[in-house]
């Protein structure tokens, strides 16, 4: 397996902020990689020290083997702070930008042409860069990103200010992307938006990182431990029994009262026989109709690492 990204007891400060703390950590060679975490948490600051843009205080950096700027026409960089040239026509900034990645002017205009059908922009080559909506000036900024057809793809926060439809289209493009072989590593304080694409996961929280695993890796360490449970009764039946139902630590009601969502205890040695248990305590509590495992989100998985959810953990540092 090769490494596209190697990060190696990595510290950065700014004055008596410790923004990132002896963090360690790699990204093979076509992977989906989402860097996850609160804003504020460092994810920014390290991507801007792997785009040699800053420079560690202490520890090594290799992206591709070596600097990046060694590599600048191999990646492609989308920053948090998003920038295109106002005045300019959009076709000729996506000409520009691709001309400095080492393209020549006719290949600029056929790939321009096609990436902006790629992300529905189609109609928008001539128009000024300011005439365009925040969200389609974003689109634009993500093909100046890819067109010149990099190797490795940083995205930082790509997500931010897209509505839920462009933001699906920018998932879709991003998994095509790495199924043609690029790596890409993206950051981004939503969780879902990463669950639904990654193959890796990095959680960052105050600097320090909290978990590096791969999905199935992430599935099998955090094995689904709640249970969805929908009953022909009210679980108001199941809420007054809790105490008699084995291995369950919590009931919680949902927005429909014939269902609850049931904790249950992790322990190893009663796994086994955890499910037949409770089926049958269950039916004859209830009537139950359907049973099924719910498998832990990301910002479960945060919780249980951090103790506390994203959303949480922004306002604590706000």
């Amino acid at each position: 397996m090769t490494i596209a990204i190697e990060v190696r007891n990595v510290t950065k400060r700014y004055g008596n902020n410790l923004a990132v703390d002896d963090i360690s950590f790699s990204v093979p060679t076509g992977s989906l990689c989402g860097f996850l975490g609160p804003n504020g948490a460092g994810k920014s600051t390290t991507i801007r020290m792997i785009m040699s843009i800053i420079y560690p205080d202490a520890g090594t950096i290799l992206a591709r083997g070596g600097s990046a700027l060694d590599s600048k026409d191999r990646i492609g960089y989308l920053p948090e702070e998003r920038g295109v040239y106002r005045k300019m026509r959009v076709g000729e900034f996506l000409g520009y930008i691709a001309r400095l990645k080492g393209l020549d002017a006719r290949t600029s205009r056929k790939l321009a042409e096609e990436w902006l059908v790629r992300m529905e922009l189609p109609g928008v080559i001539k128009k000024r860069c300011q005439e365009l909506s925040k969200g389609m000036q974003q689109k634009v900024q993500f093909i100046a990103t890819v067109m010149h057809d990099p190797e490795l793809i940083i995205l930082d926060e790509p997500f931010s200010g897209l509505d839920p439809v462009n933001a699906n289209l920018l998932a879709s493009v991003i998994r095509e992307l790495n199924e043609e072989g690029r790596t890409i590593i993206f950051s981004t304080h939503v969780l879902h938006q990463a669950e639904q694409i990654c193959d890796r996961v990095l959680m960052i929280n105050r600097g320090n990182i909290v978990l590096d695993d791969t999905m199935d890796g992430l599935r099998r360490t955090f094995d689904p431990s709640t249970v969805l449970v929908r009953c022909t009764q009210p679980v108001e039946t199941l809420m007054a029994a809790r105490d008699s139902l084995p291995d369950v630590i919590e009931i919680r009601r949902t927005d429909d009262e014939h269902t609850a969502e049931i904790l249950l205890s992790k322990s190893e040695q009663r796994r086994d026989r955890m499910a037949p248990a409770l089926i049958e305590r269950l039916s004859e509590l209830t009537g139950l109709e359907s049973l099924e495992l719910r498998r832990p989100t990301l910002d479960d998985v945060f919780v249980t690492l951090v103790g506390t959810s994203i959303s949480e953990a922004e306002e604590a540092g706000s």
